[in-house]
């Protein structure tokens, strides 16, 4: 009696474990279940991620995280990482996903899945609305700040040789030229774009041309295929109600725009 009774204490054991190995290999089950979801974020790369004068991470990283909480029905938990550990936390589970700008590489690929992208990461000509520049042929005669030697420089210089190119040493004096009125549009990338929208409220500064775009995706564990399909069910329908679009233009004074599956 005592033996069969070990035996069917040890099957029960058994049992249970395999249970809670099968919930642990679903990590969508697991945060819907759980209703908590853990999410990387950066917390000093604005307008990504960093901690505002309240102590509160905020940043187009932290909303996107907070949409995909609601849409989960789980209760956000943020953990601040760098862009160093932000792929080891995943690996070694700190974390349900990653959202911190992070774009897609073929050597991250092999340790991480990736969601559609939500978000655009670009260098681009931005200037105010009186200023009508849609392409790089409109650029042509028109004054533009940058700095010289940046990548913004050297995009510029190959997209629109037609352009009335000013250089500048550093990027205070490239963003000071733009707002002083030297030059009718600036070359900028995207958080240098934000940054100037929050120090300078109710500035009219719009994005005219793209130069280099390399979106942003959640990244997520290898080998969840449940969670990354509802991921980019709930990115889709953000996209097409655009939800992305809003979030995009809170941070960075553009929308997303077509942004790659």
């Amino acid at each position: 009696m005592k033996r069969r009774f070990a035996i069917s204490i040890l099957v029960g054991t058994l049992a249970a474990f395999s249970m809670m190995t099968a919930n642990a290999a679903n990590l969508l089950d697991t945060i819907v279940s759980q209703k908590t979801l853990r999410v990387a974020v950066p917390v000093d790369y604005p307008p990504y991620g960093y901690v505002g004068g309240d102590m509160v991470p905020q940043g187009l990283d932290i909303d996107v995280a907070n949409l995909l909480g609601e849409k989960l029905g789980a209760k956000v938990t943020l953990v601040p990482v760098t862009a160093p550990n932000r792929v080891p936390y995943l690996q070694t589970g700190k974390a349900d996903m990653t959202i911190s700008s992070l774009g897609k590489t073929a050597e991250r690929a092999k340790v991480i899945d990736y969601s559609i992208a939500y978000a655009p990461f670009f260098d681009a000509v931005f200037g105010g609305a009186k200023t009508p520049a849609k392409s790089y042929a409109e650029l042509g005669g028109k004054t533009v700040s940058v700095t010289r030697g940046s990548m913004q420089d050297e995009e510029l210089t190959r997209l629109a040789p037609n352009a009335e190119v000013k250089r500048f040493e550093d990027n205070n004096s490239t963003i000071s030229a733009f707002l002083s009125g030297q030059t009718q549009l600036t070359a900028i990338g995207t958080t240098v774009a934000a940054a100037m929208q929050q120090k300078h409220p109710g500035l009219d500064l719009q994005l005219k041309v793209i130069l280099s775009n390399s979106p942003c995706y959640v990244g997520m564990p290898k080998g969840q295929p449940e969670l990354v399909n509802k991921v980019n069910e709930i990115l889709r329908a953000a996209k097409a109600d655009g939800t992305l679009d809003k979030i995009s233009q809170k941070w960075l004074g553009a929308p997303a725009g077509d942004l790659p599956e």
